[in-house]
């Protein structure tokens, strides 16, 4: 079979997806996606799966937070375990064990840390392995090829991401070579039921992202990302990026801010019109034994927990909460057992998921912003204390 004959892909035959705002409070939107596997709600978090996991967390406890859609990495798809072994077991869904919509991301992020192993030329991103040093070459075309065979609902563009500050004359090539890139991964051949989304690029210069807006956003993808923030910048400095840019970005399409962030992050973004989030904080924080509850941060580690018979969350109904004490976890962390990080984990995915459905019902109840001022306050009264 060619790598472009899809006739194989549950994905063939399937709809359009189709995206639609249901509710709006100030630029916060509340809506639904429409995809070939699932529906999603948005605003939404999406838990992050590097490479076919989302690290510590099993598919049925990513169902049980309610978890909607999760990502998967290409760049280490197909460095392991490979586009020929995603072929022959039929894609990442059915392997992994999960039959919800999925998006993959294109690699760019990963050139972007990765850097001193990669080139970037008019063709695409040559670059070395960091498992085992070998030579590879991602195009646009071969890094949707890619995401066609892990199967994913969601697949995003080639682009070029910069760290931060950066000039303008670099800021301005990344973003122009993003949209060539865009464009080209747009023509390549997909299944009917898949969607596409451009990246708009340009740093935090607002001239440069309002051009990239106009030059992206006149295509018919399917949804645009706002990518190269949180790379360095201020929490601020993003925040004004996202204020002057997000709700001048097509209304029709979903909004998606790329490796996105902590709660406030999240809450700042759908005030500012962001419609999908993504971030390894909430598992990778777990695992270092930092979990995030409705008064702000615990450090779990701390000795404060030791004897401290109580929840991590008194209104949170995850497994951690429900079945085990602070004092407990904080044992089994400083012990370094595994099952420790593995509740922290699935609590704290559950937090975010949470922290969003209520974004979610405060914008359809036409209350986000009083709702997102008491969240503010409660975070700013535990973090003073």
């Amino acid at each position: 079979m060619s790598s472009f004959e899809f006739h194989d892909s549950p994905l063939v035959g399937a709809k359009a997806p189709h995206f639609e705002v249901e509710a709006t409070d100030g630029h916060a939107r509340a809506g639904r996606f429409e995809l070939a596997r699932g529906v999603i709600e948005t605003p939404i978090f999406m838990p992050v799966g590097t490479v076919g996991s989302v690290k510590m967390v099993s598919p049925r406890e990513l169902n049980e937070v309610r978890s909607q859609i999760i990502l998967g990495n290409t760049y280490h798809l197909y460095l392991r375990p490979g586009v020929e072994v995603l072929r022959e077991v039929g894609g990442l869904h059915a392997w992994m064990g999960w039959d919800k919509p999925m998006l993959t991301d294109s690699g760019g992020f990963q050139f972007f840390s990765l850097a001193h192993l990669a080139k970037f030329d008019e063709d695409g991103v040559r670059f070395k392995s960091h498992i085992d040093g070998s030579h590879h070459l991602f195009t646009p075309e071969r890094v949707m090829e890619i995401q066609a065979a892990i199967g994913s609902d969601i697949r995003m563009v080639l682009d070029h991401v910069l760290a931060l500050p950066a000039s303008e004359d670099d800021l301005r090539d990344a973003m122009e070579r993003t949209t060539r890139w865009a464009l080209r991964c747009l023509d390549a051949p997909r299944e009917s039921g898949t969607a596409v989304f451009a990246i708009l690029q340009g740093g935090t210069d607002h001239a440069l992202r309002a051009a990239h807006r106009d030059a992206l956003c006149q295509h018919d993808f399917h949804g645009f990302a706002i990518g190269g923030l949180s790379v360095g910048e201020p929490p601020e400095v993003m925040y004004d990026v996202l204020d002057r840019l997000v709700h001048t970005m097509p209304q029709e399409k979903p909004r998606y801010l790329m490796g996105v962030g902590t709660p406030r992050d999240l809450v700042r973004g759908i005030a500012a019109g962001v419609d999908m989030f993504d971030c390894v904080m909430p598992t990778r924080n777990a695992r270092n034994g930092t979990v995030f509850t409705r008064d702000g941060r615990l450090n779990i580690r701390n000795a404060a927990f030791k004897t401290d018979m109580g929840p991590l969350d008194d209104a949170c109904e995850c497994a951690a909460c429900t079945g085990f004490s602070r004092s407990y976890l904080h044992h089994l962390v400083r012990a370094k057992e595994s099952l420790g990080p593995r509740l922290l984990s699935v609590h704290n995915l559950h937090y975010y998921l949470d922290l969003v459905g209520e974004a979610r019902a405060a914008i359809r109840s036409g209350n986000f912003e009083a709702w997102a001022q008491q969240t503010f306050a409660r975070w700013d009264s535990a973090e003073s204390g």
